[in-house]
């Protein structure tokens, strides 16, 4: 080692040496409610809007799930009893295997439907909403 690289045996390594930034003198930022960054202003009626578009949004989860489930169930029972009676066979195979097999594809399909039309409808009431309290 030559030059700068060169250090003597009896000095070591140099000392250690921390480095840190002057921390500006601010006030405490305003606590923020939900997403927010770090010193963000609060807006409140945006917090409002928000918390709003989540409960509808969860509101319309728990409308569809409870619906599906008990229009799944009327299904299930209503195969059950073309099950116990007599069961008709069509093409070879007994109708409660085909509507079990093939029956809850359009109650599914069609909850899927209700749910995004539904969901996207109150997206469109928030964006109106933050829309026109921002003044757009």
């Amino acid at each position: 080692m030559t030059g700068p690289e060169r250090r003597d045996a009896a000095s070591g390594p140099p000392p250690r040496v921390r480095v840190t930034a002057d921390r500006p003198a601010t006030a405490v930022p305003a606590a923020t409610r939900g997403i927010a960054l770090p010193g963000a202003p609060v807006q409140e009626a945006g917090a409002v809007f928000v918390g709003g578009l989540v409960r509808s949004q969860l509101r319309l989860a728990l409308g569809c799930l409870l619906g599906f489930l008990l229009v799944a169930g009327a299904f299930t029972a209503g195969i059950f009893v073309v099950a116990r009676a007599g069961d008709p066979v069509v093409a070879g195979v007994p109708l409660s295997w085909l509507l079990q097999a093939y029956g809850y594809y359009p109650i599914i399909l069609f909850f899927g439907v209700v749910y995004a039309r539904g969901a996207a409808r109150n997206e469109r009431r928030y964006r109106a909403l933050a829309d026109a309290e921002r003044g757009v």
